[in-house]
């Protein structure tokens, strides 16, 4: 067997949980993106219309905690 066929065959084992890594790190980093965008955004909301601001803050807290979700649906199901 020739030594890239050795290092591939010791290493099958171990791929599904890189995958599964790789997985809850892009999600990890989507969610991310998504928890800043929607900060700045309310932000830019909030300087645009101060009156609108409870409902802005409510509305941003409920659309940062569905994006975490999405993390945690990784770390479950990428597993």
């Amino acid at each position: 067997m020739s030594t890239i066929a050795t290092i591939l065959a010791d290493a099958a084992p171990a791929a599904p949980s890189v995958f599964g890594s790789v997985q809850v790190g892009l999600a990890a980093l989507g969610a991310a993106l998504g928890v800043g965008l929607i900060g700045a955004k309310a932000s830019e909301a909030v300087g645009r219309n101060p009156g609108a601001a409870t409902p802005i803050l409510v509305q941003s807290i409920l659309s940062i905690a569905f994006a975490e979700g999405i993390v945690f649906f990784a770390l479950f199901l990428g597993k």
